[in-house]
């Protein structure tokens, strides 16, 4: 979502105040300690903002950002590779996602949307999504395997008062956009309603049943979570909502404890720490939303599952971590970064964010 500077008053601020969560749905659990934590930071620029992140295993990640910049590392950041895409210099990629060290695909977010994949470590790049459609603002970008397929969305902010998405069912070499037929079906959503192009993260994919419903969070006029394959999901949520700097931001589901977790928050006001995070559970077709008893301290751009229950997200105005499920947060460092990813087969966790600074997670 572009950012559009407006003034409201501070009441609006806490516009969610009157929601309640049922008490039962706050019972706290115990607390295991959080583990010494500190940060090694592996690289710093000031002419780069990093939002896109990807982390293959423990030694390989991709980072993304403005300038057309690209960023990889395949021995866990001792070397990190800069590179700046020819014909893109002036592109701002907003979320990459890579397969191993040489596969991997960009989002250069509008005028116009476009994605570009590599299969030769970022040598070269093709074009494989291109929309010149007006208003065409990309958010997000998400892969999971599903029967045997490497299949992806990604995810647009509204056109014609209805959220943009393309699928690709072969590992992002082509792209499918919705049919007349399916988009009569995608739910409309009010002017101001759209995603935030923060960490790459506002969608997530579960394992509910073959179909894979794609699950997308949404902020602005209206904080939602929805249901992408069947729109039978559209719940609001209790975060800050009802202006264009607030609402959620970040999705991540386990699928393994059928569990999500969503932060947001007011990133014009990003140490506000109220209604800035809520968890979600499936279980037999039903849905629980439980608020922590202590919240993420501010604003959050990006959530991770480290293990069942430790999570890490991050913000502008700092990194929390939770080892209860996501009930208890602690605030372990005021360091500024747009992005979280732990390792698809690994332990490893990074973060990326402004002045192209990219840094590690000690445990």
């Amino acid at each position: 979502m572009r950012f559009i500077k407006i003034f409201y008053c501070s009441a609006v601020l806490w516009l969610l105040t009157s929601i309640e969560v049922s008490a039962q749905n706050q019972i706290p659990l115990s607390i295991k300690p959080t583990p010494d934590i500190s940060i090694s930071l592996l690289a710093s620029s000031n002419k780069v903002s990093i939002r896109g992140l990807s982390v293959v295993n423990d030694n390989v990640f991709w980072a993304s950002g403005s300038g057309g910049m690209v960023a990889k590392s395949t021995d866990g950041g001792k070397n990190i590779e800069w590179t700046q895409v020819p014909g893109f210099e002036k592109r701002d990629f907003r979320d990459i996602e890579a397969f191993d060290q040489n596969t991997a695909i960009i989002m250069a977010v509008d005028q116009p949307a476009i994605i570009l994949k590599t299969t030769d470590g970022g040598k070269n790049w093709k074009k494989v999504f291109e929309d010149t459609t007006t208003g065409m603002f990309l958010d997000a970008m998400h892969f999971e395997k599903v029967d045997g397929k490497l299949v992806g969305m990604v995810v647009g902010d509204p056109i014609n008062n209805k959220i943009f998405y393309a699928k690709t069912f072969d590992g992002g070499n082509t792209w499918v956009k919705p049919s007349k037929k399916e988009l009569k079906n995608v739910p409309t959503v009010p002017a101001g309603e759209a995603m935030f192009a923060s960490s790459g993260t506002n969608i997530a994919i579960t394992n509910f049943s073959s179909a894979s419903p794609w699950l997308v969070v949404t902020g602005g006029t209206k904080s939602r979570l929805k249901d992408f394959l069947t729109h039978s999901l559209n719940d609001s949520l209790p975060l800050l909502q009802g202006f264009n700097s607030a609402g959620a931001n970040s999705i991540a589901f386990n699928n393994k404890i059928q569990k999500g977790v969503i932060v947001g928050g007011d990133f014009a006001h990003d140490t506000i720490s109220r209604f800035n995070c809520i968890l979600v559970a499936f279980e037999n077709g039903n849905r629980t939303y439980t608020t922590p008893i202590v919240n993420p301290h501010g604003y959050r751009s990006c959530v991770v599952y480290f293990d069942n229950e430790t999570l890490i997200t991050c913000g502008t105005s700092g990194i929390d971590i939770s080892t209860d499920g996501g009930i208890h947060w602690e605030l372990v460092s005021k360091e500024s970064f747009h992005v979280v990813q732990k390792a698809k087969e690994g332990r490893a966790v990074y973060l990326a964010g402004g002045r192209g600074r990219i840094a590690k997670l000690i445990f």
